[in-house]
């Protein structure tokens, strides 16, 4: 398997225009394929190179995607994501803000499970206290099945080579269906973990972004990577689905036992509030 990251008014309508961008965040859309309140629950994993802003922003690194699961601005993520900032360094994510171009905010790293290759991430300071473009995403009660609808969102740079941050980041939306679960190492020395393959190929830079279910809109897993190894079962595929290199997924249950060894609270479609906190 090989992952896949880059190297890249008044408040009264300030209040609207936010309320409108948190809808993502409610119950399953009819058309989740065209909900564009989506992809405020997504931001980029960045790393900032510049100590001063040009005419086009900060300079920064891509490095692969996040989203928010809760109004608290914890955020999760493929561990391998974050595999360049193990020996020192600060990661950024890059948060839309409404009329304004898209703004770096430091990511505390708060919990990682190498093992099953997922992270937390804490925004500070925290985006839902303030003007931005942010919602958060459920978390999927049950597991993805063989043959489920899903849908894959992530966010990328337009020139991944020379992001700047007043650049808006481009949008990606993988439309597929689970294929199987398979059994694969994600870490040295680890203990094999699960993994379950998409029928739609993994591009560069979509690692850790979410997988979610088309009926439910809960998360049901995060981008690994490509799968470069045949399934162990064979699966008939109609020739729209067919990729020649399916996209790997982790589990969501992986990341709520490591929200759960934090005491860290998520959401679920059915736990979701009637009106979010977000301004």
């Amino acid at each position: 398997m090989r992952r896949n990251t880059g190297s890249s008014a008044y408040w009264v309508v300030d209040f609207l225009a936010c309320l409108l961008c948190c809808v993502a965040a409610r119950p399953a859309s009819k058309d989740l394929a065209n909900d564009a309140a989506l992809s405020a629950a997504v931001c980029s994993i960045v790393y900032q190179l510049d100590q001063s802003p040009s005419s086009r922003g900060y300079h920064y690194s891509f490095f692969g995607n996040a989203f928010f699961i809760n109004e608290q601005g914890y955020l999760l993520t493929a561990a391998h994501v974050l595999e360049t900032f193990k020996d020192g360094g600060q990661p950024y994510i890059l948060i839309s803000r409404p009329n304004r171009p898209p703004r770096l905010l430091p990511a505390a790293v708060i919990a990682v499970d190498s093992e099953h290759d997922v992270a937390v991430l804490l925004a500070t300071p925290n985006p839902f206290a303030g003007n931005h473009k942010v919602t958060f995403l459920a978390l999927a009660h049950d597991p993805a099945f063989r043959g489920q609808p899903v849908i894959a969102l992530s966010l990328h740079p337009s020139k991944l080579q020379n992001a700047h941050t007043f650049e808006a980041p481009q949008e990606d939306r993988s439309s597929g269906q689970v294929l199987s679960y398979e059994s694969t190492q994600l870490e040295k020395s680890a203990a094999p973990t699960e993994v379950f393959l998409l029928s739609h190929a993994v591009t560069r830079g979509q690692s850790g972004s979410p997988v979610l279910a088309l009926d439910s809109s809960a998360v049901v897993g995060l981008v690994e990577g490509r799968w470069l190894r045949a399934p162990a079962v064979s699966v008939a595929k109609p020739s729209s689905l067919s990729a020649s290199v399916p996209g790997a997924a982790i589990p969501i249950r992986y990341a709520i036992a490591l929200l759960q060894r934090q005491s860290i609270s998520w959401h679920t479609p059915q736990s979701l509030p009637a009106a979010l906190p977000a301004r």
